[in-house]
Parts: C-alpha cells; sequence; structure tokens
C-alpha cells in the first residue's frame, strides 16, 4: 500500500517529537537513567511527548524554549531572561539543573541521551547545528563529553533544513569569517555520532512504513512544507494515515526574537562569572535601539 504525505514544519515537528520519544534508548533512559533536552522549536515538542502537555506548561511557557532562532530574515536569538533552564529528566521526573553542562552531565553515561536539535541534515544523515556564542553554546559545552563517554546523542530535524552537504557547510561557516551577515555571526558544530531523526525516522518508529522524501516547499502557510510517499503493509501504511491526520492543523509556538539594544551572548549553561563583553561585537544589530531598526524587525 503507498500514500503520500504533506506535513508543515509544526507538524513536522510534532510528529519528529512523538518519533524521538518512542525511541528505544529515549524510553530506557526515561526509567533508568536521565535525559537532557536542549533549547529547540523541535525539541520543545520531543519533551512534551515525554512528560505531558499539562506538565509542560507547568513546567514553563513552551515559546520560550529557544536560544537561536532565525526570524524575520535574520540569525537572532532569545532574551535570556525569558528562556527557562534546560530541561534534564532522571528516571522520567523533572530535577533542578545545575549551573554548568559539566555538573549536568556528570551522571550521564551510555544508558542516559541527549536531545539536540539542528539548523542543518544532508542525505548521508549527517547533521549540523549553528551557534553563535563563542563557546559553542549547549553543543560546544556537551559534545566532548558525549563522545568521550558514549553518551547517545539524539539529534531531531525536520527535512526542511535539508541542505547539500554539512561536512561543506562547517567548513564555510565561522564566527569571525564574515565580513556581512544578516543578523548574528555564525560558526557551525557537526553533530558527530547523532542519530538524526527526521520526519522519514518518525514514521517507522511509530509506524513502520518506509518513507521517501520526494518534494519540498508551500506558500499560504505551507512554506517549509515537505511532502513524503509512504509505502509498507496495509496495516503499516494506515497507521501512517491515522498519525498524518491526528497532527494535521498543529499550531506553532510563538517563539519571539531577542530584543536588539539590549542583545548579549547568554547560554543556559555557560559559567557564572562569564563575561559577555570579553568579545567583539556579533551582530550588526547589536545595540541597535527599536526605533533605529529596520521595519522587519521591529515589534517583536
Amino acid at each position: 500500500m503507498k500514500a503520500l504525505f504533506v506535513f508543515t514544519p509544526t507538524e513536522s515537528k510534532r510528529l519528529i517529537g512523538k518519533g524521538v520519544a518512542n525511541m528505544e534508548e529515549v524510553k530506557t533512559a526515561l526509567k533508568k537513567a536521565n535525559i537532557l533536552i536542549s533549547h529547540g522549536s523541535t525539541t520543545v515538542y520531543a519533551l512534551e511527548e515525554m512528560i505531558g502537555r499539562e506538565n509542560l506548561l507547568k513546567l514553563m511557557n513552551p515559546a520560550t524554549y529557544m536560544s537561536g532562532i532565525v526570524t524575520r530574515g535574520t540569525l537572532c536569538s532569545t532574551v535570556g531572561s525569558e528562556k527557562p533552564p534546560i530541561v534534564l529528566l532522571k528516571k522520567g521526573a523533572v530535577i533542578p539543573p545545575a549551573p554548568t553542562m559539566y555538573e549536568m552531565l556528570l551522571d550521564f553515561g551510555s544508558d542516559s541521551v541527549v536531545i539536540k536539535g539542528a539548523n542543518a541534515v544532508d542525505a548521508e544523515g549527517n547533521a549540523s547545528s549553528l551557534v553563535s556564542h563563542p563557546e559553542g553554546g549547549t553543543i560546544g559545552w556537551s559534545l566532548g563529553t558525549t563522545l568521550a563517554r558514549g553518551i547517545p546523542l539524539i539529534a531531531p530535524v525536520g527535512l526542511e533544513k535539508m541542505i547539500p552537504s554539512v561536512k561543506a557547510a562547517v567548513a564555510l561557516c565561522g564566527q569571525r569569517t564574515f565580513d556581512y551577515t544578516q543578523g548574528k555571526t555564525v560558526g557551525m558544530i557537526p553533530l558527530i555520532n547523532a542519530k538524526v531523526v527526521t520526519e522519514i525516522t518518525a514514521l517507522k518508529i511509530l509506524t513502520g512504513v518506509e518513507a521517501y522524501h520526494v518534494a519540498s516547499g508551500g506558500v499560504s502557510g505551507g512554506e517549509g512544507s515537505v511532502t513524503l510517499v509512504a509505502e509498507g503493509s496495509k496495516e503499516s501504511v494506515n497507521k501512517a494515515i491515522a498519525l498524518s491526520e491526528s497532527i494535521k492543523g498543529e499550531t506553532p509556538w510563538n517563539f519571539r526574537k531577542g530584543i536588539c539594544e539590549i542583545c548579549v551572548h547568554v547560554s543556559p549553561v555557560q559559567p557564572k562569572d562569564y563575561d559577555s563583553t570579553a568579545y567583539p561585537k556579533f551582530c550588526r544589530f547589536q545595540e541597535t535601539k527599536e526605533e533605529t531598526l529596520p521595519s522587519y524587525l521591529r515589534n517583536r
């Protein structure tokens, strides 16, 4: 049996979130070990699928669970004081986060999981994240530990973020290599050894179908959509159809951009004594008053 699906970016995030929550290593970590869920517009859906919407809303406003953000045609970030700390789960229960990534990961081993979203994925299954923090932010402070200990790293990422080559993209980026940027200067860190979860992976985990990415894009609210063809047994395809219909019309969280005039480097895992003024200006709009910003960046 064969079916064709179209997922908007928000529907994809919900689908991928469900897929991540149903991975065997995630289910095991929920019962027996630890899970770190980094800030992100897709990871927050995975978090919701793990702890439930009611618990998520008690914990935070999901629209604030972001750090870096691509919005209004620029690379931007959220306001540090508005975003909640990174969520840590210990045997399924939310626990207070430690102040640094070193302390957060102290008890993590191969039975625990780190979940980090991505900004790019290629056809070879490589994923990478843009980083505006000069120390590499969440992934910069955690990747060495995950690799050294063999901690599973899961990278949920929608196929709207498909690029030709992650390797080439990483080589082209670098915060201090640009002469002009639309928004913040960024580097790119490859999510080495990550288990990448796209819509295709999620459909396989949740329904057993084999899916193929056949088209992308849309208009009038369909921008960034991905079109997939799914094949499998009648039972598995019907299961995929029911799943697809259940997430149709998923509405996005209203993520908000930063305030340019007061924007500074802020990471939820940076040391308490971190001096954000020690680094050069990272955005041409930094310290710009609201009334002098380009019209497309006003009224956050």
